[in-house]
């Protein structure tokens, strides 16, 4: 590699940002990719009035999980989730990404790859 070559990607890089494998999961699944999510709840089922209970049993059972909540979501919908994850000593975050919307409200995610295949829950499950 050349020296014009490292200065045209440094440039690129200061211009438009640092390349971001699989840009689309990441938007879609809350700043994380499909192979490392356990669960993904709809804006509409983080919204209700209740916890979806089986998350508990997906925290025990993946103990180096992390919880994504969507920044768009009001907070009061969000507390219980919070206030969940801080019981069960889950790292979580609210992600508040004003460029790229999505219909997914919360992701329980795995530091690494597990590629678990039903990830969504479905309307008579919740």
């Amino acid at each position: 590699m050349t020296i014009a070559e490292n200065i045209d990607d440094y440039l690129e890089r200061g211009i438009y940002g640092v390349k971001e494998i699989k840009s689309d999961e990441r938007q879609m699944f809350l700043s994380t990719i499909r192979e490392r999510v356990i669960l993904a709840l709809t804006d509409g089922q983080v919204m209700k009035s209740t916890v979806y209970e089986p998350i508990k049993k997906l925290i025990k059972q993946y103990p180096d999980c992390q919880m994504l909540l969507d920044g768009d979501i009001s907070y009061s919908y969000l507390s219980k989730y919070v206030k969940l994850a801080n019981t069960l000593n889950v790292p979580f975050t609210i992600v508040d990404d004003v460029q790229n919307k999505t219909n997914i409200g919360l992701v329980l995610a795995s530091k690494n790859a597990i590629n678990r295949e039903d990830i969504y829950v479905s309307k008579d499950q919740f």
